[in-house]
């Protein structure tokens, strides 16, 4: 059965309950047929000590996109995914409004999967670009 985008978003939003992407206030806000989008607020939250976004947010954010979109692209309930490698360009900074992270999948494998993650500002303007290899594990 094929899930509606609202149905898809409403999981993606319980997924992230009690988990690092509720600390962050990690939002998912859009999905297509093979991207997936959430946001984070860029505030004193995750910055580094001199006021801007903290790269760890970032690959946080970036690794929180593309594991929720390998779930959901995989369509199989009996699975868990985990981030095996994860590469990260910081290109520029940012210290406040939101970035948004777009997944979208480079190669959807039964046991990997690998993704591009462009975060950007709300302008549209490149802050990071993520590169991340996921592992379907079979539960």
């Amino acid at each position: 059965m094929k899930l509606s985008k609202d149905e898809i978003l409403a999981s993606c939003a319980q997924m992230c309950k009690n988990t690092l992407m509720e600390t962050l206030n990690i939002e998912f806000v859009d999905v297509t047929q093979d991207t997936i989008t959430a946001r984070m607020p860029v505030n004193s939250r995750v910055h580094q000590p001199d006021g801007v976004l903290h790269g760890g947010a970032s690959v946080a954010l970036a690794e929180s996109v593309g594991s929720a979109g390998a779930y959901i692209f995989l369509q199989n309930e009996n699975v868990s995914i985990r981030g095996i490698e994860i590469a990260a360009n910081h290109v520029k900074s940012i210290r406040d409004g939101f970035v948004y992270a777009h997944a979208s999948i480079l190669h959807k494998g039964r046991t990997t999967q690998l993704w591009q993650i462009r975060i950007e500002n709300q302008n549209k303007e490149l802050i990071s670009l993520v590169k991340l290899t996921t592992l379907t594990l079979v539960k």
